[in-house]
């Protein structure tokens, strides 16, 4: 087995583990969150979309674009089998 170098990069990283337990997030809020330049959190999450990890909405509030991401199922399953990846890694505990 080999680790998801797609999630394995430190801001697709940061990305997934923000993602997974919210329904969705803003682009303004995630990018807060992970700490990434506007630039940066765009390309990366312009990979997790291309793999099909991430789902991307646009729409507009008022006047306003909004754009949003969540996790898509695939992506949460790839997720979750990374981690269980980490955690076959680590040696078992006392």
């Amino acid at each position: 087995m080999k680790l998801d170098t797609l999630i394995h990069a430190p801001v697709r990283l940061r990305i997934m583990s923000t993602l997974l337990p919210v329904e969705h997030m803003s682009f303004t809020a995630l990018k807060a969150a992970v700490g990434a330049t506007d630039g940066n959190l765009a390309t990366h999450l312009a990979k997790l979309e291309n793999a099909g990890y991430v789902d991307v909405t646009k729409q507009f509030v008022g006047r306003k674009p909004l754009t949003s991401y969540a996790m898509s199922e695939t992506g949460r399953l790839a997720f979750v089998a990374y981690l269980d990846m980490l955690q076959a890694l680590l040696p078992p505990r006392p």
